[in-house]
């Protein structure tokens, strides 16, 4: 599955949302997502497999964290776009100076 596709997922992506602030147990996760463990283990299996997140284990617990090389892929699509709506918004702030 492609980056693009798994991030498509909304709680995939409120997932990697959650673990950039640092590693988090699938309890943890389960908690904060209000979703059944079957259902967040099967997203960051998901994850796993895109690269997105490394598993640790820690005894009884499965630790996850981000991994955030996959996520150059969107960035350099986005590049463009980024500065498309940064000229735009050059262009609105002087025609803005124009008419002020």
């Amino acid at each position: 599955m492609q980056t693009f596709e798994v991030l498509a997922e909304p709680r995939r992506r409120t997932i990697l949302d959650l673990l950039r602030d640092g590693e988090r147990s699938v309890g943890e996760l389960v908690d904060e997502l209000a979703l059944s463990q079957p259902a967040v283990s099967k997203h960051l299996r998901v994850l796993r497999e895109a690269g997105l997140v490394t598993v640790r284990v820690a005894a009884q617990r499965r630790c996850y964290a981000l991994r955030p090389a996959p996520l150059a892929e969107v960035d350099a699509w986005l590049a463009p776009y980024r500065a498309f709506w940064s000229d735009r918004l050059d262009a609105l702030e002087r025609r803005l100076d124009e008419t002020s």
